[in-house]
Formats: C-alpha cells, sequence, structure tokens
C-alpha cells in the first residue's frame, strides 16, 4: 500500500501525479488539489479549473480584471 503525501493515509488504490518531474502519491483527489492547485490571489480559494493567469493566479476572469467580489472571510455563511 502507498502511502498519501499530504494526509499520511496508507490506502491500496493510492495514486501517482508526475509534474515537473516530480513523483507525489496521494489517496484522493482532495489531497492532489491541496497539494498542487494554485490559490487565487484574491479570495485565496484553490484554483481547480483554469483561472486566470496574470503572473499570479486568479479563481475567474472578472477578478483578474479587477471587478472584485469579497474575499470568501467577508462572504456571510448561512
Amino acid at each position: 500500500m502507498a502511502k498519501c503525501e499530504v494526509c499520511g493515509n496508507e490506502y491500496d488504490k493510492a495514486f501517482k501525479l508526475i509534474a515537473a518531474g516530480t513523483h507525489y502519491t496521494f489517496d484522493s483527489f482532495e489531497c492532489a488539489i491541496q497539494a498542487m492547485a494554485p490559490i487565487c490571489e484574491h479570495c485565496k480559494c484553490r484554483v481547480i479549473g483554469h483561472g486566470v493567469r496574470l503572473g499570479v493566479v486568479f479563481s475567474a476572469a472578472p477578478i483578474a480584471r479587477g471587478l472584485q467580489r469579497p474575499p470568501m472571510s467577508k462572504i456571510a455563511r448561512a
């Protein structure tokens, strides 16, 4: 069994990911995203899709253009 590099779980269905020549082992996509996905410069969320790169990464084009939504910490939870 392989051990996940993020959570340390030993799992028989773990998978390997190779990025820029470096090998990683994860037990779930959740852990892979936590380790590999870039973080939006504005709202600090993990960018799972394409995002927008302008030197730094943004989660959406309106944020990159300056039509900023409030950071996630300022949005009221239901």
